[in-house]
């Protein structure tokens, strides 16, 4: 199977503008994100809607499209972006371009998941530690996710899931594994064609949470697992706790 790597970034951000263009030690955000992908696909692309990220995009030596600024979502970023490359890849990869950490192994994990043929979708989930406090586990800005024994994704919320009827909240982690999803996701390129037209469902829209509406309309979606650590940049103290990640790493 072919995989291309799509990194969709935008420049106008409500918590952080200009966020992909934020200097990450030596390097800005999208520059580490494009490093750690490009060299585990086939391919990789930046997807953007600003000349000042086209730029420096071209300026580190990456592959970059200018695509639309109406669009809803950064999956339909992604297509509009794959339509352009003119040649076919069998899956897309979906990386989010504030996630400097990504692994490499981790893009082989979610890869893995179209070993099976009838996974659509695929995503990564990292479980909780026991050691995590409660507050980790009941933030609404990290969704959580359940899941059937093949490893399917049942269904993602920004409420606690599942509920541990008739145990006390601080003992719910010692007593049950629940799992975090991370946001990044990879499509067989018939079924992101497909989605990128599905209007948004109910569930997506009582949530916000994108990923409901492909469950409600019956995809698959297939999860990895992963117990690496990575930080996602939201928000300027974000990018403050990522910095103070890279120098524990030893990376400039």
């Amino acid at each position: 199977m072919k995989f291309i790597a799509i990194i969709p970034a935008r420049y106008a951000s409500t918590r952080f503008p200009a966020k992909p263009l934020a200097k990450l030690g030596s390097k800005s955000v999208i520059e580490r994100v494009y490093s750690q992908v490009s060299g585990c696909c086939d391919d990789a692309v930046v997807a953007t809607d600003d000349q000042r990220i086209y730029d420096a995009v071209k300026a580190f030596g990456g592959k970059v499209e200018m695509t639309s600024t109406a669009h809803r979502s950064g999956t339909d970023r992604c297509w509009e972006a794959y339509q352009k490359q003119g040649k076919e890849f069998d899956v897309i990869i979906n990386v989010q371009g504030d996630e400097p950490f990504i692994q490499p192994s981790q893009i082989e994990t979610l890869k893995s998941c179209f070993n099976s043929a009838d996974i659509d979708i695929a995503t990564l989930v990292k479980p909780f530690a026991e050691s995590d406090p409660i507050e980790a586990l009941e933030n609404p800005n990290s969704p959580k996710v359940v899941l059937d024994r093949n490893h399917n994704a049942l269904y993602f919320s920004r409420s606690v899931i599942p509920y541990l009827r008739g145990i006390e909240r601080s003992e719910w982690l010692k007593r049950h594994t629940f799992y975090k999803h991370i946001g990044i996701y990879a499509f067989r390129r018939e079924v992101l064609e497909r989605v990128t037209s599905l209007p948004q469902s109910s569930l997506e829209l009582a949530e916000s949470l994108e990923q409901l509406r492909w469950l409600e309309n019956g995809y698959k979606i297939g999860v990895g697992i992963t117990n690496v650590e990575t930080i996602g940049i939201d928000t300027p103290e974000d990018l403050e706790r990522a910095e103070q990640f890279l120098r524990q790493l030893n990376i400039e």
